[in-house]
């Protein structure tokens, strides 16, 4: 049998959100069986990627652990050589300060192959998005992108002469280099603009001169960040189109004496406006999740409580799929389980026939859309969102009726089987993934829980309750973490979660009336709402 041949495709993802991915990229990341992504990366596009997919997180973020490039280049050859097409993620463009060159030196000396896809750089989106043109015929005949991160490094007397600079990863050393440019001959009136998460919808854009903007700055955080120094920065009061007003909030200075302090009027409109809201959902379910909240105004956190992985053995749902025949009933209880029952399904019969004659129940919206995003419809879905409604409203008799019953590994739905066989019906249980706590907690999560600068922690399930208060244990041993929820808000997707809520942490503050994620989103503003009236 020939061996598989494996590909390492190095991917520029763009500016970070999923909107300025490119068709090709995309396509990629839906067949990718490895997917090695940067800190950038919006986490939607994770959701991309198959649910067997291996995700690895290698990102590197200033002033915090991360894999040193050896690391990551060894990662990838091992891959490769096992035969795997691997999607390396890079945010922007892979030939923009993206240490590709390194990563290819390593694939080339292992004999490995790779294909280099295309991404939009920061360093023209974010101008654009801004309303800040590059070149103009009289106020800039070219422009430089340039990485601010070693200063010392750069030839600042020619830079300070070209009309437009965009400095890429400048943020920690903005005071260095608005000092060499002024040092070297630039104004200190030249107009200077900042955006802050250029692309996403917590953008922000701070406007100035050389000579105002430290102050403008001084008690933001500006990673990550692109900086445009020129006249051109002049025009973006004429070119930024009206309708069109991507800043969910805007700092600007209009002139060098000034110390006004402009916010866009939309800011003030959104439902969690100046809200930070910790998710605890799995890295790769949080995506929509995480853009929902961020398009009512909040600042979102995530904090993975959960990881969604194959099974710990493939043997007994292989053993199920081989006499689908025997079932009446297929019983799929949420999204995982669709996805991993199906791409099993096409491993082991490649043919989706083999359903031909078995009746699908699910619970759930979104369980019945990622089904028919296979092509079928559900037969039966319960008129609630719980599962414990769906044998009470089951059509017909249960007595007899042989169920498959593919699902979590473990911890979950034990109510529902012992009240179908309660009825008479036989379920066969088959484990089709895993759903385990991660090993750490995310460090920018235990940060803003340290600092106590979270509003809202939201839980879409009893075991991220279970696994949140297990991180929390681990990195704070002497359960100090407790007085860190005081005056937070906990918000539960239903009666369930509530219940795992109630008996670890002691309280819900807002329940979503209907057990969805827009459910949840939709109690949190109303908590918010009621909080401030």
């Amino acid at each position: 049998m020939a061996k598989n041949i494996g590909i390492v495709y190095f991917v520029g993802s763009g500016p970070g959100a999923a909107a300025y991915l490119t068709v090709q990229a995309q396509q990629l990341l839906t067949k990718a069986e490895v997917l090695v992504y940067d800190a950038l990366v919006d986490s939607a596009l994770l959701q991309l990627a198959p649910p067997t997919c291996l995700l690895l997180n290698v990102g590197k973020r200033g002033g915090e652990l991360s894999m040193v490039q050896a690391e990551i280049n060894a990662l990838l050859v091992h891959h490769c050589l096992q035969g795997q097409h691997v999607v390396r993620l890079k945010s922007g463009d892979p030939f923009i300060f993206g240490r590709s060159h390194a990563e290819i030196e390593a694939l080339t000396a292992a004999g490995c192959a790779f294909e280099v896809v295309p991404g939009l750089s920061s360093a023209l989106v974010a101008p654009l998005l801004a309303g800040i043109p590059l070149t103009d015929p009289v106020l800039s005949r070219c422009f430089t992108v340039l990485s601010g991160h070693q200063p010392d490094e750069l030839d600042w007397l020619t830079l300070a002469r070209i009309d437009t600079l965009v400095i890429l990863m400048g943020g920690r050393h903005l005071p260095e280099i608005l000092r060499r440019l002024q040092m070297h001959g630039r104004s200190p009136q030249t107009p200077i603009a900042i955006v802050r998460w250029a692309g996403q919808s917590q953008q922000q854009l701070w406007e100035g001169t050389l000579q105002t903007i430290l102050q403008q700055t001084a008690t933001a955080a500006l990673s990550p960040c692109v900086i445009v120094i020129g006249e051109v920065v002049k025009l973006r009061s004429y070119l930024q189109p009206r309708s069109f007003a991507p800043f969910s909030t805007v700092l600007t200075t209009p002139d060098s004496t000034s110390d006004a302090i402009i916010a866009d009027a939309t800011t003030a409109a959104l439902p969690l406006a100046g809200k930070t809201v910790l998710v605890t959902r799995s890295a790769t379910q949080s995506g929509q999740f995480t853009a929902r909240l961020q398009r009512d105004g909040a600042t979102v956190i995530e904090m993975p409580a959960l990881e969604i992985v194959p099974p710990s053995s493939w043997q007994p749902l292989d053993h199920a799929l081989a006499r689908l025949s025997d079932f009446d009933w297929l019983l799929l209880t949420s999204a995982n389980s669709v996805d991993y029952f199906f791409e099993r399904l096409a491993t082991q019969i490649r043919d989706i026939r083999a359903l031909a004659g078995l009746k699908i129940a699910v619970i759930g919206d979104k369980t019945a859309y990622k089904l028919e995003q296979r092509g079928l419809q559900p037969d039966f879905v319960p008129p609630e969102f719980v599962a414990d409604s769906l044998a009470s409203h089951f059509p017909g008799s249960l007595q007899g009726a042989r169920v498959l019953f593919p699902r979590v590994e473990s911890g979950g739905r034990d109510m529902l089987v012992k009240d179908f066989i309660d009825r008479g019906a036989a379920v066969t249980e088959v484990a089709a993934y895993q759903s385990r706590c991660p090993e750490a907690i995310a460090p920018e999560a235990l940060t803003a829980l340290q600092t106590r600068t979270v509003d809202v922690i939201t839980f879409a399930s009893a075991k991220t309750v279970k696994h949140f208060c297990q991180l929390l244990e681990q990195s704070q041993v002497d359960n100090s973490w407790q007085a860190w929820l005081d005056g937070i808000c906990i918000a539960s997707i239903g009666p369930q979660t509530t219940k795992a809520c109630t008996s670890l942490l002691g309280r819900v503050d807002a329940e979503a009336q209907a057990y969805t994620l827009d459910g949840l989103a939709q109690a949190i503003a109303q908590w918010v709402a009621a909080a401030e009236s």
